[in-house]
């Protein structure tokens, strides 16, 4: 019986014992995780009372009449107001404490994951060519540089001397646009930071930039703890994407119409790429402005792909790329009047070579802010 405890507490799989009244008798932890609610919670709690869904109480009195097990596909439910996609068996038990046994597989989770693979896979492999071609381009521009520095030295002619520094300023500008494709080289400074406080630092620099214009709304969860970071890195992509938020804001309406929700939460029980990770911190930046393009939405991390005629289409793809830094991941969901940005970060960083975490008692370092003017999507 210790054994049969042990198992069921350890599946991924959601595992929900239910009384003949269809009042919860047990749940696992993987359960508890989905539904949002501990066991000791959920006691006696009437099912349809955790989760909304039309039909599941039918299907549970029919299984319970009928003694077969029912299983039903790509369902959605609801769960503290969210809906997702699960598939669910219902089976009958004969238990002195329970009559039914239900198992819950959430599909969206399963399509999530498996999306986000894919993401990854070819947001590395655009890095790796973006690297590749940004090393090629620097290698000749630095010739065509000093090359134009020596014509001009040796031109008597200003108006000559004037075309030799329009080739050693475009060189010049040509040069800063690589080295933002190539990114930060070096790997990210880990130390203890306190989200927040980089929240509340972006949202001060735009408030700066618009005048305070702009209605920015924050809906802090005030019990997430301290998480490894690299402060500077953290807060140049998420200054990123709120000033991406802003400038879609102010192509298609006055800044005063406009309004970004900046939130933090906690998720539990979080899956990035191949790592599943028990607790994770999720930030929401969600704009009413007019959302993405359809034929934009599956490739606005890719570089050079911006929305807007005068967007260098790097403020994204660095975003992304920092996040990726930290084992994190950014997510977009957008409709007209409605875009959110899902930054998702782990509470504890894996060390790639000795998988070490950082030290709790670490103090964060002072990192260097970014300027409200660097260069944006």
């Amino acid at each position: 019986m210790v054994i049969n405890a042990f198992v069921l507490e350890n599946l991924n799989t959601a595992i929900i014992a239910l009384d003949s009244e269809l009042c919860v008798s047990y749940m696992n932890s993987a359960a508890e995780a989905l539904l949002d609610i501990s066991e000791k919670n959920s006691l006696q709690l009437p099912l349809p009372q955790i989760l909304d869904h039309g039909s599941m109480v039918h299907d549970l009195q029919r299984a319970m009449e009928q003694n077969q097990q029912f299983t039903r596909r790509e369902s959605e439910i609801a769960i503290t107001g969210t809906s997702i996609v699960v598939d669910y068996t219902i089976t009958p038990i004969a238990s002195p404490h329970a009559c039914l046994l239900m198992e819950i597989h959430p599909r969206d989770r399963l399509q999530r994951i498996t999306r986000e693979e894919s993401l990854i896979a070819k947001q590395e492999t655009s890095r790796i060519l973006v690297r590749g071609l940004a090393h090629e381009i620097k290698n000749p521009l630095g010739g065509i540089r000093g090359a134009a520095q020596l014509l001009d030295k040796q031109l008597n002619d200003a108006e000559l001397c004037e075309f030799t520094q329009i080739i050693i300023e475009e060189a010049d500008r040509l040069r800063d646009l690589v080295n933002q494709m190539l990114g930060p080289i070096k790997p990210p400074s880990m130390n203890l930071l306190n989200i927040h406080e980089v929240l509340e630092r972006v949202i001060q620099l735009i408030h700066a930039e618009t005048s305070g214009q702009l209605t920015i709304v924050k809906d802090y969860d005030p019990s997430i703890p301290d998480l490894p970071a690299d402060r500077e890195r953290l807060l140049q992509a998420i200054l990123n994407l709120v000033r991406n938020a802003m400038q879609a804001i102010e192509q298609h309406m006055p800044l005063s119409d406009g309004q970004i929700t900046v939130q933090s939460r906690i998720s539990r029980q979080f899956t990035i790429g191949n790592q599943r990770r028990k607790l994770v911190c999720h930030l929401s930046i969600i704009d009413n402005g007019p959302g993405i393009p359809e034929h934009l939405k599956e490739n606005i991390f890719y570089p050079m792909i911006s929305g807007r005629a005068e967007g260098t289409g790097l403020g994204l793809p660095m975003a992304q790329y920092i996040i990726s830094q930290h084992q994190g991941l950014i997510e977009c969901d957008s409709k007209p009047g409605q875009t959110c940005f899902h930054v998702y970060l782990p509470l504890t960083f894996k060390e790639p070579s000795a998988g070490k975490e950082p030290s709790a008692g670490k103090e964060p370092s002072a990192g260097k802010e970014p300027s409200a003017d660097t260069q944006q999507e």
